[in-house]
């Protein structure tokens, strides 16, 4: 059979939604057209990522600012296709993560599903976490399952590194019953948090890490933020703002008067260690692994030669040289996910999440 499908992405960093349409035919996945929506603001969103006050009404209204962008996303996508709500079975819907809490079991995600339904004509498939969560789980990553379907390659090593605003890796280590991920810690997030705070006239970040490289590594501070607890904690994990907030970095560097881009340089090392360090061992007569890289950080052409630069058994190359170009990897697993709710099928690895059994995840939302 073959279905077409668009998956609605945006995450930690908050910097635009992906809109990504694919066809589907048995196992093969084709992305048809994508394309990126801006936030006219995501400053409401980025504020109900801490606690505050006020926060049902606020968050009501940005439940429903969020479905009417990815409404328009979704439009605008079907118009750059040349397609109709008709020729969709249906959106696979993230939402925006607004609280990631599973040492408390909860995950909060909003993006109104049904208005986002009515908006558009399509049915809309949303709620990929919380079912994983109910069965003990993280709720996250939940993309390891559909990189290793996409991805993965019988007898190698390979390891998909999403660098969003959290970094998380999905080891495929050559057989589907080995599989597993987890978030390794912050990317993105606290790179663009810190270059906002300092270059406010720069833009919402530090376009191709070019800032951060004119600074100078701070071996200390480096030290002092590796020795975070999460970074050692065994996996199933899984991570967000609320972790890793420029709070914590303030009280961190309290009373240290380091240089700003000094700091984006150490923040930068900071990602690229921390997933250096987490990453599978190596034997001696193991052949040379592949890391493919996806998310926004696959341009920042600095960090990733500083992780190269940690990692010289490995060989790194973009999604793209597996055929998916590295912006649309998140937004088409959305739709992927979609898929397996239509089917009936697990979207959620046990080994990845610690849930107690594979789940068909998300709930619909019919137009």
């Amino acid at each position: 059979m073959t279905e077409r499908y668009i998956g609605l992405m945006s995450g930690t960093s908050m910097d635009g939604i992906d809109a990504v349409l694919v066809l589907i035919e048995g196992d093969e996945l084709r992305v048809e057209a994508a394309l990126s929506h801006p936030w006219p603001t995501a400053r409401e969103l980025h504020e109900l990522c801490t606690p505050s006050d006020n926060e049902i009404d606020r968050m009501g209204v940005a439940d429903n600012l969020v479905a009417r962008e990815f409404a328009t996303a979704t439009h605008a996508l079907l118009a750059k296709a040349g397609l109709t709500p008709a020729d969709i079975r249906a959106i696979g819907s993230h939402g925006q993560t607004i609280r990631h809490r599973p040492q408390l079991g909860f995950t909060l995600q909003i993006g109104n599903a049904a208005l986002l339904a009515a908006l558009t004509g399509i049915d809309v498939i949303a709620d990929f976490r919380t079912m994983d969560m109910a069965l003990g789980g993280q709720g996250a990553p939940l993309v390891p399952a559909f990189h290793q379907a996409l991805f993965a390659k019988p007898g190698a090593l390979r390891v998909v590194l999403n660098l969003g605003g959290i970094a998380n890796i999905s080891v495929l280590p050559g057989n589907a019953g080995g599989v597993y991920g987890f978030d390794t810690g912050p990317a993105n997030t606290l790179l663009d948090g810190w270059y906002r705070r300092h270059q406010p006239d720069g833009g919402n970040y530090d376009a191709s890490g070019q800032w951060a490289a004119s600074g100078q590594l701070i071996p200390s501070l480096l030290a002092k933020l590796l020795a975070h607890p999460y970074f050692a904690a065994p996996a199933p994990k899984s991570t967000g703002r609320e972790m890793f907030t420029l709070a914590w970095l303030d009280d961190e560097l309290a009373g240290s008067g380091y240089a700003p881009v000094d700091v984006q340089r150490t923040l930068q090392a900071l990602t690229c260690h921390s997933i250096a360090r987490q990453l599978p061992a190596l034997d001696e007569a193991q052949s040379q692994p592949e890391l493919f890289v996806c998310g926004g950080g696959a341009h920042n052409g600095p960090l990733l030669a500083e992780l190269a630069a940690l990692l010289p058994r490995w060989r790194l190359a973009s999604t793209a040289e597996l055929g998916l170009a590295p912006d649309w990897v998140e937004g088409a697993a959305f739709a992927w996910l979609a898929m397996r709710f239509i089917q009936r099928q697990p979207g959620n690895l046990p080994a990845v999440t610690g849930a107690s059994r594979p789940a068909v995840l998300g709930a619909l939302y019919p137009a």
